[in-house]
Parts: C-alpha cells; sequence; structure tokens
C-alpha cells in the first residue's frame, strides 16, 4: 500500500519529535561525546583511555553476533551493522542494521536476511548503496531509498553465488562502462569480481586461490589442488591493481586484478586464520593483519618478514586503522578488550588495554574508527555496538615547536612511520 502524503508529513514530524527526546535523555552523553576531555591524562605518561558513550542493541538482533561495522562516507554520524553468527551449528537469519549517533535508542534503518550476514560495504559514491556478503555464499546490494525489506539485487545459484560463506565484500570504482562493481572473497578459494548490468549481478572469477605446493597425484594420474580458503582481503589505496588476501591457513596474498595464476608475492603471516588485513591510510607500502593466533603484525609489502609483531594473549578478532594518523591503530580481542597502539609513542606494546565487553564473557569482534571524530564502535558476540570516545593520550597530534608553525598533513604522516621503520629496516640488515 502506497504512504498518503498525510502519513509522510507525520512520520518526519514523529521522526524530529524522536530525535529530541532521544538529545535529552542522553543529553549527557551527548555533552561528553562533544566537550569532555580526560584531564588525567596529564599525569598518565602517555598512556590513555576510552571513555564508554552510547551503547547500541535491538531486541530483533538479539543473539546474533555483529559481523561487520562500517561507517557512512557522506553521514558520519550514520553507521552500519551485519548480524549473522561465526559458529556453523548454530546458523539461523542474519539482520542488516542501521544506526545514527543521534538515535541511540533505536535503528534508522533494518533489514532482514534469511541467512547471516558475514560482511558489509557502504558506497563511497552512492552511500545509500550497501553490499553484503552471506553465510550461504550470496552477496547482495541493498538500498536504503527504497524501504522495502528485501534486497535490491541478489546473486543466486545460477549466477554464481559463492558455495562458501563470503567473508568480505569491498566496492570498486566503476567500470568503463559506468557499471557499478564490488569483489567478494569468501572460504571456496574464489575472488569474484561482481558488476550491476542493467538489473541483474553479473560475475566474473578473478582468483582461484590455491595452496602452493599441495598437489596430490590421484591414482588415475590426476593433479588435485588444495583451495585456499580467502578470509580477508583489502585493496591498495593508490595502485588500483594491487590487493592482498588473508586465508584460512595463515598466509597472505598479495594479488593483482590482472594476473589470475599467479601471486605477486606470498607472506607466512600467521599461524591461523587470518581475521583481517587492511593498508595504512597513508604509507603505501605499510599494511597491517591479525589473526587468531593472538597476533597482530605490522608489514612492509616489499619485505617478506614483519616489521612489528604484538602478541594480545587472546584470539584477535579484528584491527583498525587510525585515520587521523599513520602509527595509531586499534585491535579487539576475545576476552573483551579493545587495544590501542600508537607506534610513535611506544613500540613495544599498547598505550591502551581495555576491557570494553557489556558483559566479561562477551566476545569483542570488530572494531572501526569514526572518519572525522575521536571515537571508535566495538561489536561484541551478543549484538551490542558500544561507542567509546579515545582519551587526549590516545589522538595526540605533532607538538608545535616554539617559534615553528605545527606541520601537519600526509607528508608528515608518511614521515613519521618512515622513520620508525627504518629503525627496524637497519636491525633487520645488521641481524
Amino acid at each position: 500500500m502506497p504512504k498518503t502524503d498525510d502519513i509522510i508529513k507525520v512520520s518526519q514530524a514523529a521522526k524530529i519529535v524522536e530525535r529530541m527526546v532521544n538529545q535529552n535523555t542522553y543529553d549527557d552523553v551527548a555533552q561528553d561525546f562533544k566537550y569532555y576531555e580526560d584531564a588525567a591524562d596529564e599525569y598518565r605518561d602517555q598512556v590513555g583511555t576510552l571513555l564508554p558513550l552510547w551503547k547500541f542493541q535491538n531486541d530483533k538482533a538479539k543473539r546474533l553476533s555483529v559481523t561487520a561495522l562500517c561507517w557512512n562516507p557522506k553521514y558520519r554520524d550514520l553507521f552500519a551493522v551485519g548480524h549473522g553468527s561465526y559458529d556453523f551449528m548454530k546458523q539461523s537469519r542474519g539482520m542488516l542494521l542501521l544506526y545514527s549517533m543521534k538515535n541511540p535508542s533505536f535503528p534508522e534503518y533494518m533489514f532482514s536476511s534469511d541467512s547471516g550476514i558475514m560482511c558489509l560495504d557502504i558506497h563511497v559514491d552512492h552511500p545509500y548503496l550497501v553490499a553484503v556478503g552471506h553465510y550461504d555464499g550470496n552477496v547482495a546490494i541493498y538500498n536504503l531509498k527504497k524501504p522495502h525489506s528485501q534486497p535490491s539485487f541478489r546473486s543466486s545459484a545460477k549466477s554464481g553465488k559463492h558455495s562458501d560463506p563470503v567473508w568480505q565484500v569491498k566496492w570498486q570504482k566503476d567500470d568503463m562502462d559506468q557499471n557499478l562493481n564490488f569483489f567478494s572473497v569468501s572460504s571456496d578459494g574464489r575472488i569474484v569480481s561482481w558488476t550491476l548490468v542493467k538489473s541483474e549481478l553479473v560475475h566474473v572469477d578473478v582468483i582461484k586461490l590455491k595452496v602452493e605446493g599441495s598437489t596430490t597425484e590421484v591414482p588415475e594420474g590426476l593433479q588435485l589442488h588444495t583451495v585456499g580458503c580467502g578470509t580477508a582481503f583489502d585493496f591498495h589505496k593508490e595502485i588500483d591493481y594491487m590487493f592482498l588476501v588473508g586465508t584460512e591457513e595463515g598466509k597472505i596474498y598479495k594479488c593483482s586484478k590482472s594476473y589470475s595464476s599467479q601471486f605477486l608475492d606470498t607472506y607466512d603471516a600467521h599461524n591461523m586464520a587470518v581475521d583481517a588485513v587492511s593498508w595504512n591510510p597513508y604509507h603505501t607500502k605499510v599494511f597491517m593483519s591479525c589473526s587468531s593466533d593472538w597476533t597482530v603484525k605490522i608489514w612492509d609489502h616489499t619485505i617478506k618478514t614483519p616489521m612489528f609483531i604484538y602478541d594480545l594473549n587472546s584470539a584477535v578478532g579484528d584491527v583498525a586503522w587510525a585515520p587521523y594518523s599513520s602509527t595509531v591503530f586499534a585491535a579487539v580481542t576475545t576476552d573483551g578488550k579493545a587495544h590501542v597502539f600508537d607506534l610513535a609513542i611506544n613500540k613495544y606494546e599498547a598505550i591502551c588495554n581495555q576491557p570494553v565487553a557489556a558483559k566479561k564473557k562477551n566476545k569483542i569482534t570488530h572494531v572501526q574508527f569514526n572518519p572525522i571524530h575521536p571515537i571508535i564502535i566495538v561489536g561484541d558476540d551478543r549484538g551490542h555496538i558500544i561507542c567509546l570516545k579515545l582519551s587526549p593520550n590516545l589522538r595526540k597530534m605533532p607538538k608545535e615547536k616554539k617559534g615553528q608553525e605545527v606541520q601537519k598533513g600526509p607528508a608528515v604522516e608518511i614521515a613519521k612511520l618512515d622513520k620508525l621503520l627504518n629503525l627496524v629496516r637497519e636491525v633487520k640488515i645488521k641481524t
């Protein structure tokens, strides 16, 4: 039934009233978010804390893990949450929720799916388009402009869906014909490019992951390749064709969109599955990875061994670089803690280790920095999302020297990280 003009007018007014009620209810939190700075940081000797702000949860997503988090690139107070389950014995439904920090009590958008959502990505130029990957191997595109609960586009068994869970999706630049397209990676070892042509998703297999040196002979003389299970990937910020793929075996492959048969490089990164891999937003050579083997590693992609290794005493679910500094990143572990590092302050350990889960037994699964505000959001395996503010020590900017203007910008951030990497390179060369 189409909405009448009267209902639209009432719904708009109701939304404004709801925002006002929320603003009054959470006024103290909103004030903290905007203005509070932890004065105790001055006496803490370069360590910091995370101040809990809002907690987002919805009854319909109860008992579903937070499997994906993504800030909207245009509306900076809006973020998307994917709900599903990492336990293959307890697979049920999925949910896609979008929350605004202006309204912590209820999602702005809500979509349900038959299969768990394992990953999502919001388009940079079309912030109303959300690509998702499902546990059943399907990918789909939701359009926030269309309020009905079904996705606008969805793959199918006929159109090349994955045969295993999809662990990550990423939007790419439009193709030559101005068609929208995104990539997906799955446990079935396929990295697939999906293009939106007219009203259907057309797929092309970009790479089939094979475990190197794992060919087995079968009696008939045939050769069987063991398929590598893709778990995470990230595309280079400047070199358009280059991307990294993390696998269940713990290896990271550097790949090119142009070569489907071989890898540009292979890193023996971890002893267990790679949970996330991410390029540094400033330095084009640097990326980091994390794993269930308890470690976070920082890499220079031209060198086969890691530059820095951090053992966090528990499986690391996710890592994220800070948007404001080349040396700051956050990691979350399954023991309910968030860890914030600033390599420029301390190369050896985190400057903040803090339990952030609502309850002790809740496992933290994902973390994301807001693009402009000094906050992070973390999701746990009970469907809660907690928003935390970084104290001043966790976001230190270059200091002003007497008589000199403080220099900021990408060049300064690149030089800051380069200085650290050069020290490590020198040590490696000597040993």
